[in-house]
């Protein structure tokens, strides 16, 4: 799961990667324009995890991972004309975007528009998206009327359905609609997934506020979108210090929280995944898997060999679990249940998959 974290320059991006990812990158130091990438992996908070983890006593305790893209080099106009090489592959490949705009005010640290407005840059930078994604739509949909003109009515149907969805896509885009908003059949994600349209990837927006907090009203009525403050460069030289240190630094700045930790967790929902655990002595572990998927291909999360030898799965859920105290009481409380191929997995889900050698 990649998430990349963009915005303006001066935005403070680098800032809140280093507090997401414990890293200690260079801050301010890019210029307007550059392009620069930065990579980490960071695993997802989650309670249920520790809790098992305190219950069983494993070897290993294994978290479910984000990776982080810190992306450089985008600001206003960078999408005239559609955006190219290297930078257009690196946002396409993202499953999902973490925004940053800027909310603190520092004369050391100037702002490229003058003044500090989250709500102005967050409209420049969907303006660029929404621009290069209409770019993206228009050569593809030239390409196809070039076909059409060749072939006619030989022109195979797959096509003509794909030309009619970008027509509908076009229309939104040029009225100023991200695609997160529209309604899409899986056949039609599926017909989009080859493009890489940024207007598409869900965004979780981070207003980087500076040592004092001050409210923004951010208009943000999107979907598969979301809005969280972080204290950036707290949270960043926070994320360098010895837990001791740390708690006593956030006790001096009156800080009862860490936000780092719940826009990772944001923005590991923000994807639509939800998580199961397999439990034991050797090892207590949190999987990814899409909403929705059945017994059989959450088997195939852990290895593709079970899902090709799936039988079935051995199901209870981490709810009853704490509640009953034991998978002892669970079974002895009807708990415990024996699940076939059309099981359709549950967050928090604890399985034990039967499967043929």
């Amino acid at each position: 799961m990649r998430l990349g974290i963009i915005g303006l320059p001066n935005s403070g991006k680098t800032t809140i990667f280093n507090a997401l990812t414990n890293s200690n990158l260079p801050t301010g130091a890019a210029t307007s324009g550059q392009f620069e990438v930065h990579t980490a992996v960071v695993s997802v908070p989650d309670e249920r995890v520790d809790r098992l983890s305190a219950m069983y006593n494993p070897k290993k305790t294994i978290y479910t991972q984000v990776t982080y893209v810190d992306i450089g080099g985008l600001e206003k106009g960078v999408a005239e004309g559609g955006l190219k090489g290297q930078f257009r592959n690196e946002l396409a490949q993202l499953d999902g975007m973490v925004q940053v705009l800027r909310a603190f005010a520092d004369e050391n640290v100037p702002h490229p528009y003058g003044t500090v407005d989250p709500q102005r840059d967050l409209d420049i930078i969907e303006g660029e998206f929404l621009l290069s994604d209409l770019v993206m739509i228009e050569s593809r949909l030239e390409k196809i009327a070039e076909e059409q003109r060749r072939k006619g009515r030989t022109l195979e149907k797959a096509t003509v359905d794909e030309a009619e969805l970008l027509e509908r896509l076009k229309a939104l885009l040029e009225s100023d609609i991200p695609l997160r908003d529209v309604d899409l059949t899986d056949t039609e994600v599926k017909m989009l997934k080859g493009f890489g349209l940024l207007t598409l990837k869900p965004m979780l927006i981070v207003l980087n506020q500076g040592d004092e907090r001050r409210d923004y009203a951010i208009v943000n009525d999107h979907k598969r979108s979301n809005i969280i403050d972080l204290q950036g460069k707290i949270e960043a030289e926070l994320s360098q210090l010895e837990p001791e240190d740390a708690t006593v630094f956030m006790e001096e700045y009156g800080i009862t929280e860490l936000s780092a930790a719940k826009v990772v967790r944001l923005s590991y929902e923000l994807l639509a995944y939800d998580s199961f655990f397999t439990v034991g002595e050797d090892e207590v572990r949190a999987w990814r898997m899409p909403t929705g998927a059945t017994a059989p291909e959450a088997a195939g999360v852990i290895h593709t060999d079970l899902q090709k030898g799936f039988i079935r799965a051995e199901v209870f859920h981490y709810d009853d679990l704490i509640e009953l105290g034991s998978e002892a009481a669970v079974k002895n409380a009807g708990k415990f249940r024996l699940e076939g191929r059309d099981y359709i997995v549950k967050d928090g889900d604890i399985l034990h998959i039967r499967h043929s050698s």
